[in-house]
């Protein structure tokens, strides 16, 4: 079959439903300034979908940073990657800073957080190497196992049972390979919202010789006294042997890094093709997450006002028998029944009569029959946007309730019958 045609007749889980959701469900376009209201089809909103968790994207002193570094730098300096005409002493500068934020020897800066991941995985293993994730990782880590030319095994979500099984057949495996173990999870399930079980995976470490690597993108700022993740916050700083984090959340950025000892940070240099052989991260970024990094470590009451709004939210969705799952974690997951086009309808009825614009999660991404509406909470939003989001949740799940809108589904000619 010709390739195009292929694509034509299958374009994918999401392209299928380009027609009925591209510019509304997917791509949708917001405008204004990042922040807790922006529009969305002409129309202000109280965004719970960008992941701004600190407030930091409009401060004017961050803005100013920026701006000045554009200014004085532009975007295109330096030209080339790190390793040949990429590196400035602020690159060096922010790495220094960002390893001893987070309780390391040393850190490398990345210029995207997903490729990093990817690449990262990539260079830590080889083929006589086993590695074993959580099933429910996120795609920038499934992605870089998927390159990994040896065994690789997963692990049910924060079930340390299944990690011991599958540890045990890493070991016989590896005894007989000569090669290592590699465990990865997160610090946060950006999904369901429960931290990974950290503490627990260290003290496997008493029965199994393997090595750690944490994806903290949602921990970094939001968990731990100082904002230092989910190390931090468990107690267990000194034995993730490898700890991952972007700037594209509580920094309110671009790019990414990844922290550890000195001589394995020196090795992922070296070998981390993603880095090797793409751009550095513009200047002004760099600068930037300076200015980032600087306002994270002498403001905590960035971190305070985002947990209080976080738990204003979170209580009061309780308090209105709401199902938020396991979340301990800034990450707000309002679970409902009910299908995808059900999901979609209710997603339009909040964004169109209540002004709220929340991401919507469905199957494939989670089981049949399971709706999540994932709110983000930031230091940004206020108790009247809180109040004014609970009361819309109430409503939209009396009409779910009522069965309004499987009646609606029903006259949308779409075929969901995978469902």
């Amino acid at each position: 079959m010709d390739i195009f045609e292929r694509i034509r007749k299958n374009p994918g889980p999401l392209g299928q439903f380009a027609d009925y959701g591209e510019g509304y469900f997917i791509f949708p376009e917001l405008e204004g300034e990042i922040g807790p209201r922006m529009k969305f089809n002409g129309k202000e909103v109280v965004i719970w979908s960008v992941n701004n968790y600190l407030g930091m994207a409009n401060l004017p002193e961050v803005r100013k940073a920026d701006a000045d570094a554009a200014a004085k730098y532009g975007m295109a300096y330096p030209m080339g990657a790190r390793a040949m005409t990429g590196q400035t002493k602020y690159h060096a500068q922010l790495e220094n800073e960002l390893a001893e934020f987070v309780g390391k020897e040393s850190a490398y800066l990345l210029n995207y957080g997903y490729q990093g991941m990817v690449s990262g995985i990539d260079s830590l293993l080889s083929k006589n190497d086993v590695v074993v994730y959580d099933v429910e990782s996120h795609a920038c880590i499934v992605d870089g196992v998927r390159m990994h030319l040896g065994k690789r095994f997963t692990f049910r979500h924060n079930d340390m049972d299944s990690l011991r099984k599958n540890l045990e057949r890493a070991t016989k495996i590896t005894q007989e390979t000569g090669g290592g173990i590699l465990v990865i999870t997160e610090g946060v399930f950006g999904m369901m919202a429960e931290q990974g079980k950290i503490k627990e995976i260290c003290e496997l470490k008493k029965d199994f010789n393997f090595r750690l690597l944490v994806d903290d993108a949602h921990g970094f700022g939001t968990l731990g006294k100082k904002g230092a993740g989910v190390g931090e916050e468990q107690g267990v700083t000194d034995q993730i042997d490898v700890y991952f984090s972007t700037f594209a959340k509580s920094m309110a950025g671009i790019g990414g890094f990844f922290a550890g000892n000195k001589d394995v940070i020196r090795y992922m240099k070296y070998n981390m093709r993603s880095q090797i052989f793409a751009k550095s991260l513009p200047m002004p970024m760099v600068i930037g997450a300076l200015k980032r990094l600087e306002l994270l470590r002498n403001h905590p009451e960035f971190k305070d006002k985002l947990w209080d709004v976080v738990h204003k939210m979170q209580d009061g969705l309780k308090k209105r028998n709401f199902n938020i799952g396991l979340t301990n974690t800034a990450v707000t997951p309002i679970i409902l029944q009910g299908s995808p086009i059900e999901a979609t309808i209710m997603a339009k009825d909040l964004r169109e009569n209540h002004g709220i614009f929340v991401s919507v999660v469905v199957y494939p991404v989670i089981p049949k029959g399971t709706i999540i509406f994932r709110i983000i909470p930031t230091a940004a939003h206020t108790d009247n946007d809180i109040e004014y989001t609970l009361e819309a949740f109430s409503a939209i799940r009396e009409k779910l309730d009522s069965g309004y809108y499987k009646k609606a589904a029903e006259q949308i000619d779409l075929d969901y019958t995978q469902f």
